[in-house]
């Protein structure tokens, strides 16, 4: 029998490019999602390109009496916790939201695995954890330093939340992912990145210019000490991330570690700042983008990629993609959007 995958934040970016993956492996899907930054439309393009509807229910993580039932009617095997909120800039204007939604989700969670026998849960972190790396690029060893915004901390804290409760004899198993930055979308433009409002990510705001939504792309900075200017991050594509939570899942059901809790990086071990970003854009789009520098942004980090050795050799996941195909994807993925009349 097919085993049953919680997927929380499911039809979020990076959860339903992941709900897709774990549907073509020929795992069972239940997504659940508050809709407060998706679309449950999402979920016709998960069914047209895996032709397979996953089981949606609308929910929120941190109401515990609705998580309670949930465990009730469903019987899981293991647990993907995308559910979370994750703008950097957002999270220095309003703390509380992003520590009451992103601590209180996890907490129910890790409560309710052990009343129901759920073996194990992948949890969606970040490499902000490591904040200003003292060098490049940085592997899982590197210190977790003092978080630069409140969505940083919140990952840091949830990390120490898994090791504490698995070091207190709980019965679960844990991987941690901590991703550099997702981009991209499905290939076949049936699902990408969908902000609702104004784009908190980059690509996004970079395609919403390309095609004329947004008037002008605000780069923040080009006085860092990059070659450029600009800030460097590993950008990974969201495809190729999703796959990695498969590979997670099936490392932890079929017990292919002793370890209770592990960490991976997962990036491509390449840096590329923001003008080259915008770069490859204007090359794949064959569109010049109107973009300004204006001032640096709080809680951003000067410069960032992965050593993803550990992720290669260990977990036996490598990013595939080429920048150029990722964001030929995430231009696609505009245009369908604007031929849908949705942007």
């Amino acid at each position: 029998m097919a085993k049953k995958i919680l997927v929380t934040g499911g039809t979020g970016y990076i959860g339903s490019h992941t709900v897709v993956e774990l549907q073509q492996a020929g795992y069972e899907v239940v997504i659940i999602d508050n809709l407060s930054n998706s679309n449950a439309d999402v979920l016709e393009g998960i069914t047209r390109i895996t032709g397979k509807r996953p089981v949606f229910d609308k929910l929120d993580c941190t109401d515990f009496e609705a998580m309670k039932a949930l465990f009730r009617k469903y019987t899981f095997d293991g647990i993907i916790h995308f559910a979370a909120s994750k703008a950097v800039g957002e999270s220095v204007e309003k703390p509380l939201m992003y520590y009451r939604n992103n601590l209180v989700s996890l907490v129910n969670l890790l409560e309710l695995m052990p009343r129901h026998n759920v073996k194990g849960i992948v949890f969606s972190s970040s490499c902000t954890v490591y904040g200003e790396p003292d060098t490049n690029p940085i592997d899982e060893n590197a210190p977790v330093k003092p978080a630069t915004s409140p969505y940083g901390n919140t990952k840091q804290i949830n990390e120490e939340i898994i090791r504490d409760f698995v070091h207190s004899g709980a019965p679960i198993k844990s991987i941690i992912l901590r991703y550099f930055n997702p981009i991209g979308a499905h290939p076949s433009a049936e699902i990408g990145e969908l902000p609702l409002g104004v784009p908190q990510n980059l690509v996004p705001y970079i395609t919403q210019t390309g095609i004329g939504i947004r008037q002008q792309l605000s780069v923040f900075g080009d006085d860092y000490n990059t070659p450029d200017g600009s800030c460097i991050r590993d950008f990974i594509n969201v495809v190729d991330l999703a796959k990695a939570h498969v590979i997670a899942i099936e490392r932890m059901l079929e017990d292919k570690s002793d370890e209770k809790v592990e960490i991976f990086n997962l990036g491509t071990g390449t840096g590329l700042s923001v003008l080259e970003l915008i770069k490859v854009f204007e090359k794949v789009s064959g569109k010049p983008l109107n973009y300004k520098i204006v001032g640096r942004r709080e809680g951003d980090i000067e410069q960032i990629w992965a050593q993803p050795d550990k992720a290669n050799n260990v977990l036996g996941w490598k990013a595939v993609e080429t920048i150029e195909d990722t964001m030929a994807s995430a231009w696609k993925w505009q245009m369908r959007l604007r031929e849908k009349g949705m942007m």
